[in-house]
């Protein structure tokens, strides 16, 4: 069977995390600029679907299919190490450090930001013809999105920056589920169906994904929306990326580490499977 048992696929987290740990610059920075370079053009796909179709849940079930492609090629999203990278830590893995950890969020960090800024430049050149017309409606879309989800924190403050904070934490609480997910099965197909559930219910849900916005706000700025980097940083990236480790590592790796790599003892009596297996035979 292609199903994997929660007991082996949390191991293969814990491996994936060490991994990571000792993978070299050049790959880890390759890896992360193709990851954040595809999700861009996913959700570019997802905005230019939506704007022409004018039915979000379209754009939200085709997104996913740029998540999975980054996936089966290996690449790395920030999203995703933030859950697996320190498992390796909890498990005391050998050489496994703190420092090693941020070595890693730190490159897949750049990483991700040049690959979507790669893509952002090139979707705003297509919006707009190379810069030489006004933005098309779809990057008049983009350029509002980013006004929004910056400006729109900001007016209503305190109360803005938790909003962004928990839509940040829930965010990565699906993401890394999508992430976890392909490790439950062995078939391309398996990880495909496994991984495209949450990735849609965090898309459609409008979730703050610090990659996706990693795209969307600078390629925002280039096609005419009126807001600044400082918005964008202050009040959208700089909270999402905290709020995306929060509940990437909390609801998802700490839990499945707890519950089935460190499984505890169970309360059954010592001699109940015994007595079960006896009456089973009569």
């Amino acid at each position: 069977m292609s199903y994997v048992a929660p007991q082996e696929f949390a191991a293969k987290m814990i491996e994936a995390g060490e991994s990571k740990i000792f993978m070299s610059a050049k790959d880890t920075l390759i890896r992360a600029y193709m990851a954040g370079a595809i999700l861009a053009l996913a959700a570019a796909f997802a905005v230019t679907i939506t704007v022409n179709t004018g039915n979000p849940l379209v754009g939200a079930l085709l997104f996913p299919v740029g998540f999975c492609l980054l996936y089966l090629l290996g690449f790395d999203l920030l999203t995703g190490v933030f859950t697996l990278v320190p498992l390796a830590l909890i498990a005391k893995r050998p050489g496994c450090t703190m420092p090693g950890l941020l070595r890693n969020w730190g490159l897949v960090f750049i990483g991700n930001f040049a690959g979507a800024l790669t893509t952002a430049v090139f979707m705003a050149i297509i919006f707009t013809m190379g810069f030489s017309e006004e933005p098309n409606a779809i990057g008049q879309k983009i350029g509002h999105i980013g006004e929004s989800r910056t400006l729109g924190y900001a007016a209503a403050g305190a109360s803005g920056m938790l909003t962004l904070f928990i839509r940040a934490v829930m965010c990565n609480w699906m993401v890394s589920t999508g992430v976890v997910a392909a490790m439950m099965s062995t078939s391309v197909s398996g990880k495909v169906i496994a991984m495209w559930m949450p990735i849609l219910i965090f898309f459609y849900l409008g979730f703050e994904h610090s990659i996706v916005n990693m795209y969307l706000f600078p390629s925002g700025i280039m096609l005419g929306g009126e807001f600044t980097w400082y918005d964008y940083f202050m009040w959208n990236e700089i909270p999402t990326v905290i709020g995306n480790l929060v509940g990437g590592l909390t609801f998802v790796g700490a839990m499945i580490y707890a519950t089935h790599y460190k499984t505890s003892q169970s309360r059954r009596p010592a001699d109940s499977s015994a007595e079960g297996s006896h009456f089973a035979t009569k």
